[in-house]
This record gives structure tokens, sequence and C-alpha cells, in this order.
């Protein structure tokens, strides 16, 4: 097994988690509360990394930060590399293709809370500030919670835009799920298996703390 690549898929998926959820976080509190035309428009462009190709999203990604592109020429002249086939842009691409992991969980745990319960604190002089931090992120935690889990799994088993953007560079852009089709490729049956078990594994835990603090939160709303 390449450890090397499963400690990569970690690292990739833990800066996922800590750069995606706080802008996730007031992108679902938007659209969780606020009313505006094109509303409908935002929420479609929100979801597209989940019902789009990962190939044809990392197409567009390679497109959009490739060496040709303004984004891929300003990176180049700040950093000296180009931004394609490198772990941060693969990290870019994972915050895109992740979006709707983050954003519906914690959209509909804000939907749940009660407007009285937030213009009953604001009555009482709660700051907004002090409203997120004591009313509303308590209530929300369930979705939070769950947003994490998925970002932080999905993130460990993507594949297409991965390789798309990043291509196969050892300690640099080969995760874990390119180094089962890797090996699969090299007819070692034997790595393929242990890693594809492996992440299986995680997958499950995954789900099942998703669904345990989901449940919870539902009871104890009841």
């Amino acid at each position: 097994m390449d450890w090397t690549a499963f400690l990569l898929s970690v690292k990739l998926a833990g800066w996922t988690v800590l750069l995606l959820l706080p802008t996730a976080m007031f992108i679902a509190r938007h659209l969780a509360w606020r009313r505006y035309p094109g509303r409908g428009l935002v929420e479609a462009a929100m979801t597209l990394p989940l019902v789009l190709p990962p190939t044809v999203l990392g197409y567009y990604l390679l497109v959009g930060m490739g060496r040709a592109s303004p984004i891929g020429q300003v990176y180049e002249e700040a950093f000296g590399t180009p931004l394609v086939f490198t772990f941060e842009g693969i990290l870019i691409a994972s915050l895109i293709f992740n979006l709707p992991f983050a954003v519906q969980p914690m959209q509909r745990a804000f939907e749940s809370i009660s407007t009285e319960v937030r213009d009953a604190a604001a009555c009482c002089g709660m700051s907004p500030w002090r409203i997120l931090w004591r009313i509303e992120l308590p209530l929300a935690w369930p979705g939070i919670m769950t947003a994490f889990v998925l970002v932080f799994a999905h993130t460990i088993g993507e594949f297409g835009v991965v390789l798309m953007v990043g291509g196969s560079i050892p300690g640099e852009t080969r995760t874990a799920a390119i180094e089962i089709y890797d090996r699969v490729q090299a007819f070692d049956n034997a790595a393929a298996g242990a890693m594809s078990a492996l992440l299986l594994v995680i997958s499950l835990v995954a789900i099942t703390v998703a669904n345990i603090v989901t449940k919870k939160a539902d009871a104890g709303r009841n």
C-alpha cells in the first residue's frame, strides 16, 4: 500500500475542510434566509458539481487555471510555478467540487432555525455576532458536522477532477484514488484491493457518523 498517496489524500481533505467550511457556512446562511430575484439560479450553480461529470468539471478547471488563463498567468508570475499539476491546483479544484457537499447540509440546518428565535434574541439586545455564536451555531451544529464528514470523505475518494487538474505526480498530486487506478493499470490487484478497502472503511465510518449526528439532532428537536 502506498501510504504517501493516502497521506496526501488526508492532507488534501484536511485543507479542504479547513478552508471550505467557513465560506460554505456564510453561503448557507445567506441562501437559508435571504429572498431575492435569481436566488434559484445561485442555488443551481451551487449544485452543479453534483450533476456535472467529473471530467467535464475537471476540464473547465484545467482550462480556467492553466497557463493560458488569466488566473494561471497571475499565479505563475507571483509564485514562479504553474497552478495546474500542483497540490495548490488540486486544492482549489477540491474547494469547488466539494461546495455542494458543504453548503447543502448547513443550509438545511439554518433553514430549520425559527426566525422567531433569532428575532427574540435581537430584541433582547444580542448582537448579530453573538446570535451567531450563542444560538445559530449550536442549533445548526448537526448540519455543520454532516458537512464536515461529507466533505472529508468525498475529498478522500475523489478521482476524476483531481486527475484532470493534477495528473499523477508522486508526492504532489497522486492521491489514494489515483494510486488505485495506477495499481489496477499495472495489474497490482493486491495493492489496489488494500487501498480500496481502506477507502471503503473510511467512507462507511463517515456515513455512519453523519447518520448518527442527524438522528440525534432530530431526536433532540422532537
